[in-house]
């Protein structure tokens, strides 16, 4: 009896700890009929309201392309949270998985993907990759080359800071706040201060790693007295918009952002591409991949019109803006002016 017990005790014991594993979310997107699976392994690289959007419109674009195709994408989920060290075990994980397909969302998850899959050739497909030609993500965005394609959100700084003087057309001082960590801003930050320059408009750079580096960054480029403040696709920032906006509201100082979910958070303004419609343009690609056996190497980067104005409307009113006077300035510079308020996330709004 001893041994019976030891022996079921030992059942148990295994699979408790089978079921112990990475902190993931696996969703088996399927159909009753499906003649065949597909394992997609998505690896997002922090959590935002922006990222969480595109995963979200990934997930239900294969679920839609799954009943279109006849098919089931086993989808499996992980978040690295911006640490180098857990993104690198995730991505362990899928190829262990043997997942035939990897997502990586944002350019340091595309970038460790790509050098992971070197000699396994494990199909990348990335999304929100700011300029994936610089970061080497991609040879060209026509052909990209390798096992590695996506969509990118590339950011018109000129535009934006068309906005800017479209609104403040005296602005003297402006202020450029970032991480210099990340990959995503470095491209339009050298936009930024090249545009500036020829406009002989003076900039002050501030940066930060962390939510106290960037409140801190925040306060100087207050205690500067800068007119506007510009920040592109940086997802440092972007997690600190909650602990800023009410400083740069306070102080009247607009925050000119490269995306919607920082007008969410209390930015004044987020200017850019529709993300919903980008994760729905990468589960397109991936489904293409999978089921028509396309090589993601010859398959074109898919860019998108960031001509998308979004304007938080009680921020517009703190700092003392007319939201009509201010759609009509923006209007020519737009292919579209949206209001939103302030939230966490988009689910909120809904």
């Amino acid at each position: 009896m001893k041994k019976i017990l030891a022996v079921m005790f030992a059942v148990i014991l295994t699979l408790s700890l089978a079921s112990c594993g990475k902190n993931s979310e696996t969703t088996k997107v399927t159909n009753a009929s499906q003649a065949k699976t597909y394992k997609v392994g998505i690896c997002n690289y922090v959590d935002d309201a922006s990222l969480n959007q595109i995963v979200d419109n990934i997930k239900d674009e294969l679920e839609a392309k799954g009943k279109e195709l006849n098919v089931a994408f086993n989808v499996d989920y992980d978040n690295c949270n911006a640490d180098a060290n857990v993104l690198s075990q995730i991505i362990a994980d899928f190829t262990a998985d043997k997942v035939d397909l990897m997502v990586g969302v944002a350019t340091p998850v595309a970038m460790a993907m790509q050098a992971a899959t070197e000699e396994s050739r494990i199909p990348v497909v990335f999304a929100a990759v700011s300029d994936p030609v610089s970061t080497g993500v991609v040879n060209s965005l026509e052909a990209p080359g390798a096992n590695i394609t996506g969509t990118s959100d590339y950011l018109d700084t000129a535009a934006i800071f068309n906005l800017i003087f479209a609104a403040n057309p005296q602005a003297k001082k402006i202020g450029l706040l970032y991480d210099m960590g990340q990959d995503a801003s470095e491209t339009p930050i050298a936009e930024a201060k090249k545009f500036l320059q020829q406009k002989g408009i003076a900039f002050v750079e501030k940066t930060g790693t962390t939510v106290d580096e960037v409140t801190l960054a925040a306060k100087s480029l207050i205690a500067e007295g800068v007119d506007a403040v510009f920040t592109p696709t940086d997802n440092t920032i972007m997690k600190s918009e909650l602990s800023i906006y009410e400083l740069f509201t306070a102080a009247k100082i607009p925050h000119y952002t490269g995306a919607d979910s920082f007008a969410l958070n209390g930015a004044f303004l987020g200017y850019g591409v529709d993300y919903a419609n980008l994760g729905k343009e990468t589960g397109d690609m991936i489904a293409d991949i999978l089921v028509n056996g396309k090589d993601p190497g010859t398959v074109p980067v898919r860019t998108f019109d960031n001509g998308t104005a979004t304007i938080n409307t009680e921020t517009c009113q703190a700092i003392g803006f007319d939201y009509a006077t201010i759609e009509s300035a923006f209007a020519p510079f737009c292919t579209k002016v949206q209001k939103i308020t302030t939230a966490e996330s988009f689910d909120e709004l809904n």
